[in-house]
């Protein structure tokens, strides 16, 4: 097992000796999570940690044309998924740093979430007005191996708010959902989050409508838990 697999794992052994649930659980915050974003330096090494914490390996998803990156998929419910984002060799490198930190991991590491949107002009600016900035939204889109071209629309991914603590905003529009072709096996069972300043970023959080759970900590950190074949696992943001 590699260094980055012992320091990502943590198997909840005593949760599933009591039957206890999982913070973060709730289902009205699920079924608001399209997607959480792993990102790592190297697309392999991202693919191969994954596989060896949650015992599936993720499908190939595209290129981001333009951006200097790719992505795999592991499917997370029927309309939820994470996402193994890195740099791809087949691009030349972009002219500014790629999205999520990349140029500047170490290993691989989840970095955020991003939740369901729709009607997301409106949104960001009804968010804008109560203080919380999203950036523009922009479109974007990217080609599966078997042809099909997906489109959707966000808000800024690269606008940090809360170290990333408060997700961006995705509408795929009628594209179909990434995670009906996305890898089988494992599903999310939680997400919380901690962070030093508490009060400031659940008020963000509360104006947006996400009911994230949140408790004071030394650092940011977003925490997942996912059902997987090797066993509930937790996935948490690492600083480098």
């Amino acid at each position: 097992m590699t260094k980055w697999v012992i320091a990502t794992i943590v198997i909840l052994t005593g949760l599933m000796a009591t039957g206890g649930s999982a913070p973060g659980t709730s289902g009205d915050l699920l079924a608001q999570v399209d997607h959480l974003v792993y990102a790592t330096p190297d697309m392999n090494a991202g693919i191969d940690t994954l596989e060896q914490l949650l015992g599936v390996r993720a499908t190939v998803g595209g290129q981001h044309p333009g951006l200097g990156t790719r992505n795999a998929l592991i499917a997370l419910g029927p309309s939820s998924y994470i996402e193994i984002i890195g740099p791809d060799p087949d691009q030349a490198k972009p002219k500014g740093p790629r999205r999520f930190g990349i140029d500047d991991l170490k290993a691989p590491t989840l970095v955020t979430w991003v939740a369901k949107g729709a009607q997301l002009e409106r949104f960001a600016a009804d968010a804008r007005l109560h203080g919380v900035d999203l950036g523009e939204v922009q479109s974007g889109s990217r080609r599966r191996p078997d042809g099909v071209v997906l489109s959707w629309r966000y808000t800024d991914p690269s606008v940090v708010v809360a170290n990333r603590l408060v997700p961006y905003f995705i509408d795929w529009g009628t594209s179909p959902h990434p995670a009906l072709t996305a890898a089988k096996g494992a599903s999310l069972l939680g997400l919380r989050a901690e962070h030093p300043d508490v009060r400031r970023v659940r008020n963000m959080l509360n104006r947006l409508g996400l009911d994230l759970p949140l408790q004071r900590g030394a650092a940011p950190a977003l925490i997942a838990t996912i059902s997987s074949p090797k066993g509930p696992v937790e996935l948490r943001t690492r600083r480098f």
